[in-house]
């Protein structure tokens, strides 16, 4: 498993750096190891072989694997998945950044349940791009007024934008939140992370502007049963 995962990385960062230079993007963009429903022992080799930010879909799987795993040195845990109210306690101590914020309330609950001695919660707007009724984010039209109100909460930091595009319509969807994140940063100039793009199209993610590309299958293999939290 260990050779596995460490063959995968190894594979999937020779792939991103290789499309990069291809198409002369210059934009520095990170892979996030999505490894929901995956042990904590592949996200150990994982580490071991050099990956550090992680991320999380379930609360329960966040609290089990960051206690866990709590002695491996710079560690990154992202929570990229639908917040609950009654969860966002657990999300405020273990997660070092979230993706997925598209209410007020939810960044208000954060930003006062984050522990004082730890470094503020580096936070992402999840936005509806495609406006799909089954998917979670905040209208575009509604984003610039929920960026000012987030922006100003203690122990967050505000640091740029989420999107999971409608199979097939990806490029649309990756232009428009490209420009959005350019009407954000001319906002909140701190707020550059656009994160965008998975398995399927992390290439064209990257074409627009992506800074960080969340890779599950492609790092850890097919994922198992979810659990229930």
């Amino acid at each position: 498993m260990t050779n596995n995962i460490a063959e995968a990385l190894k594979s999937a960062y020779n792939a991103i750096q290789e499309f990069q230079t291809k198409q002369q993007l210059k934009q520095q963009s990170r892979l996030i190891a999505v490894s929901k429903t995956k042990p904590a022992e592949s996200v150990a080799a994982a580490y071991q072989a050099g990956q550090r930010a992680f991320g999380e879909n379930y609360v329960q799987e966040l609290v089990s694997k960051a206690t866990e795993l709590q002695g491996l040195e710079a560690i990154e845990w992202h929570f990229i998945g639908p917040i609950q109210s009654n969860k966002t306690k657990d999300i405020a101590f273990y997660a070092d950044w979230v993706h997925s914020i598209e209410r007020l309330k939810i960044a208000e609950r954060l930003s006062a349940q984050r522990p004082s001695d730890k470094a503020p919660l580096q936070v992402l707007l999840q936005v509806n791009i495609s406006g799909e009724e089954s998917k979670s984010g905040i209208n575009p039209a509604d984003l610039m007024s929920l960026a000012t109100q987030v922006a100003a909460l203690p122990q967050l930091k505000l640091k740029g934008l989420m999107a999971i595009p409608q199979p097939g319509k990806g490029a649309e969807a990756f232009e428009q939140m490209q420009k959005l994140s350019l009407q954000l940063i001319q906002k909140h100039p701190e707020a550059t992370e656009l994160s965008m793009g998975m398995s399927d199209d992390w290439q064209q993610a990257l074409c627009f502007g992506s800074t960080m590309i969340r890779l599950g299958t492609a790092i850890f293999g097919a994922r198992g049963i979810p659990s229930h939290d």
